[in-house]
């Protein structure tokens, strides 16, 4: 009965067509891209397109004491979007207007729905770019990625999306609109409330609207790639190349066994020979073609061989495609169990070795791609749909790999999130302290548990229980 009565509601309430209740529609709003996740039909999906129709249906969802889910475009890799069961989506993507562009400020202001992409090509006809960039970055929204606090592939020199948030407005549990942060580069009054939202997977409330840091466009960058014979090897020029002093602005590392996937999927000519490829670029300008030439002279020592720098920008654009289509090509192997640690550089070889281990010891097919140059890994495990025993291996080569990332001082995740894929594993990590703190905010702000439960805030929601 609460079921229909809130979706007549939602629907007296908000705008026409704001409100999804066929199921066939509804199925394209359960769950985002992670595999293996649980997840179940949402009762409706409200589709927002201002911060009034947000805050109407939190205040709804709150009247009636329904859990509401957060959502932008279902990238994800952990669960942090999935529906729960008997709940509301409220789905951000028609929240896409860049409201403003300003040059002399070097800062956007966007609604949550805009995509990466939309937000990198306003930037440039200004003359300007959005730096992060997540492998999803042409279809994933500024909301989903400010929510997660999603990295990406330039990760290594211009760091997360924390980096470049100054702002936000968002709307919290009880329906009420706030205003956090500030435009200016500089601001120390209060307490730094926005970064509490940045990476709160929409489990304390909705952004509706983003303020962001523009750089000036850097030189178009010089591209290496550089074959291993092994993973172990490239992890060992990695730490060198990261020891000497060199924050290249992409560095990327892929096993034999994604290169094999890869080779099947995209036909790229990689040798044989190859059991890991590193990619590395430069874009200090001139600077760029000795900076890649230590790089290079690094790799060298740690084994590396066809050591090749790209003759061109066309070249190297393919280089980092290839890179992209990684998780894709994985996918044809199997259903892939994605991990997503984060280790100390000085560690990034051991943490390879073992997982090389992991993958042996439980007869399991483990793709090792990654963001090296900051120690963020994805070891993926592949699962066998037709063989179910294969997903209980998986997930204990997932447990074993989260708690090695631990005992060599990194962390569950780098990038993706806790979302359900993780959230048995947050208590792992967290000092009981800090816990217990996390606990205390969730309470405050929301004190019925009703957003996005079961989710990053699980050892939140077991202590309000």
């Amino acid at each position: 009965m609460t079921g229909h009565a809130i979706i007549a509601e939602l629907i007296r309430c908000l705008p026409a067509k704001s409100v999804v209740t066929d199921p066939d529609l509804l199925a394209s709003y359960q769950h985002d891209s992670a595999a293996l996740c649980e997840s179940h039909p949402p009762m409706a999906a409200v589709l927002p397109t201002s911060e009034s129709d947000v805050q109407t249906t939190m205040e709804i969802a709150a009247a009636f004491g329904v859990p509401l889910v957060p959502q932008g475009a279902l990238t994800g890799l952990s669960g942090a979007a999935n529906a729960v069961r008997d709940c509301i989506v409220l789905n951000t993507r028609k929240m896409n207007r860049v409201i403003a562009i300003d040059a002399v400020n070097r800062i956007a202001v966007v609604q949550p729905g805009v995509t990466n992409r939309e937000l990198k090509l306003a930037a440039a006809e200004a003359g300007l770019t959005y730096k992060p960039d997540p492998s999803s970055w042409e279809s994933s929204t500024i909301g989903g990625n400010i929510a997660t606090n999603a990295g990406g592939l330039c990760c290594v020199k211009y760091g997360v999306t924390q980096r470049f948030v100054r702002g936000l407005r968002v709307v919290l549990p009880d329906g009420r609109a706030a205003a956090l942060g500030r435009k200016t580069v500089k601001g120390v009054a209060g307490l730094n409330l926005t970064e509490l939202f940045i990476g709160s997977e929409g489990t304390l409330g909705i952004i509706t609207e983003a303020t962001v840091s523009l750089d000036p466009t850097p030189p178009t960058p010089l591209t290496m790639a550089a074959s291993f014979p092994d993973a172990t090897a490239a992890g060992r020029a990695v730490a060198s190349i990261r020891a000497a002093g060199i924050t290249p602005s992409l560095l990327e590392l892929m096993d034999r066994t994604v290169l094999r996937a890869l080779e099947k999927h995209a036909r790229m000519g990689i040798d044989d020979a190859a059991g890991a490829l590193l990619i590395a670029q430069s874009d200090t300008g001139h600077a760029a073609a000795h900076e890649l030439e230590d790089m290079a002279a690094r790799c060298a020592d740690a084994g590396g061989f066809d050591i090749v720098v790209a003759d061109d920008e066309h070249e190297a654009e393919q280089l980092v495609a290839f890179r992209r289509l990684s998780y894709p090509a994985l996918e044809t192997m199997g259903s892939p169990l994605v991990d997503d640690v984060c280790v100390p550089i000085s560690a990034l070889a051991e943490m390879i070795d073992y997982i090389e281990e992991s993958a042996a010891k439980l007869g399991v097919t483990i793709g090792v791609v990654g963001h090296a140059g900051d120690g963020n890994l994805h070891p993926t495990v592949i699962v066998d749909p037709t063989r179910p025993e294969t997903l209980d291996l998986a997930h204990r080569a997932f447990d074993d790999i989260a708690d090695k990332a631990l005992q060599l001082g990194g962390t569950i995740t780098g990038e993706h999130g806790v979302g359900l894929l993780k959230v048995d594993l947050l208590s792992r990590e967290l000092d009981p302290i800090a816990a217990e703190l996390q606990s205390n905010i969730k309470r405050l702000l929301d004190p019925h548990g009703l957003l996005n439960p079961g989710k990053v805030m699980h050892i939140c929601n077991e202590a309000m229980a």
